[in-house]
């Protein structure tokens, strides 16, 4: 039988966390041609020493691929992609895999928000998009370096409701035989927009005043402007049939009750430390968007969204 071919573009700290295991066991049974796709520094490095993860899963943390290449255009033939590059990236990825892939070529995006599905669907309307989210406590500790901490990362994904009986059961024996702890669902959206209540508000009110997960919780004015952001997701999800609880805004509180107080989100690290890129298009752009597309009201994210633009300028000069 034909060996399939699976390409990895990005090597953050998703991509690499979950590419090093992938990769670590076809080195093993060599059952697929792994092909890893990495920038500049990042491809010399992994090129030349492999992929290092620094995690305590893995007494031994070095993994090289069948192949790495510095650009899209190099991979051949994939029959599954795992697009693990910040949103920000997305549609020029998606632009760049539209001229390599085949009909019959599997994407699974590793990455977080609620519209990456539609958004990779609209640049790539035919093939098979596999709605996922990801939880993993890593990143680049320097090039080519993945650092992993806490307990082990998990992928939540699901069928394509566009192509629901195409047969992805290979897949999921590759997710399995990898040793990631995962779930798949015939419907991961709802898993999806869980994530996103809790990333999405606390990500956004956290940048604003620069606090941390434990204070929304406890500061009156905080704690209200995250349940305003979390009110307008609901009025989203419920139009769009995501099929969420009614107690979903006070499950999310109680979820950031688990985590140590003063713990910061990605988004408010990115601003407040001036980072170039963020995800604040990934959060309040994507709840103003579906918002405008359902006629509903989003007065409060667009107000925080403007707020942040100000500050995010304010920081830059």
């Amino acid at each position: 039988m034909e060996k399939k071919n699976i390409a990895i573009i990005g090597l953050g700290g998703v991509g690499g966390y979950f590419g090093f295991k992938i990769n670590k066991f076809n080195e093993l049974e060599n059952q697929f041609d792994i092909t890893f796709v990495a920038r500049n520094q990042t491809y010399d490095i992994v090129k030349e020493n492999g992929l290092t993860l620094l995690s305590p899963e893995h007494s031994n943390s070095i993994t090289k691929p069948n192949q790495i290449v510095q650009n899209i255009s190099e991979i051949q033939n994939p029959d599954l992609v795992l697009i693990c590059v910040k949103e920000y990236d997305l549609e020029n990825v998606c632009t760049q895999l539209i001229q390599i892939i085949s009909p019959k070529t599997i994407l699974l995006p590793l990455m977080n928000g609620v519209d990456i599905y539609d958004r990779i669907r609209k640049i790539i309307p035919e093939n098979t998009i596999l709605p996922a989210c990801v939880y993993v406590a890593s990143h680049i500790k320097e090039k080519g370096i993945v650092e992993h901490k806490g307990k082990a990362g998990k992928l939540i994904f699901g069928k394509d409701p566009a192509n629901f009986s195409q047969d992805v059961d290979w897949i999921v024996q590759l997710i399995k035989d990898s040793g990631i702890d995962f779930d798949f669902k015939e419907n991961s959206f709802v898993d999806i927009w869980t994530k996103f209540f809790f990333v999405a508000s606390f990500g956004l009110v956290t940048a604003k005043y620069n606090s941390s997960i434990g204070t929304v919780c406890i500061d009156t004015i905080q704690k209200q402007e995250a349940t305003q952001i979390m009110q307008e997701i609901k009025l989203i999800a419920y139009k769009k049939q995501i099929g969420l609880p009614d107690d979903i805004i006070e499950k999310t509180f109680e979820k950031a009750t688990t985590f140590p107080s003063e713990t910061p989100t990605s988004l408010q690290l990115d601003i407040n430390f001036k980072k170039q890129n963020n995800e604040l298009e990934l959060f309040a752009g994507a709840i103003i968007h579906y918002g405008k597309e359902l006629d509903i009201e989003t007065p409060f994210t667009q107000k925080i969204y403007q707020e942040l633009k100000e500050k995010i300028l304010e920081l830059s000069i």
